[in-house]
């Protein structure tokens, strides 16, 4: 089997404990994030409604170069629509990813502007 395909399913095992785990609330919603081959995707969620609060992604960030930095800069474009609808405090979801690289950079724009978790 391709590594791949392994490394997929592994991310869909990681994710599903991940998510045993963490579970968003409307005092601490769950910030999701999703990573494609070209893109990132951050999300706010409200898991007892079931709706996403805000959200952001690599094509409005307008950010270029490496993809760290576009990581980082939905991060933090993230953070401001959060802080602006007074979402301050949440729990970081990394959806399987491993804490490293693009999932990192995101995650300390985020809390570079206002968000706690």
């Amino acid at each position: 089997m391709p590594k791949d395909k392994d490394s997929r399913k592994l991310r869909v095992v990681r994710h599903r404990r991940v998510r045993k785990k963490v579970k968003g609330t409307p005092e601490k919603p769950r910030l999701c994030v999703f990573r494609s081959l070209k893109s990132i995707y951050a999300q706010v969620i409200d898991d007892a409604e079931g709706r996403t609060l805000v959200a952001a992604t690599s094509s409005e960030a307008g950010a270029d170069g490496p993809k760290t930095a576009v990581s980082a800069a939905v991060g933090k474009l993230l953070a401001e629509r959060a802080v602006s609808q007074g979402i301050t405090r949440v729990v970081f979801d990394r959806g399987g990813y491993k804490y490293h690289g693009r999932v990192k950079a995101l995650a300390d724009a985020a809390r570079e502007g206002g968000l706690q978790f």
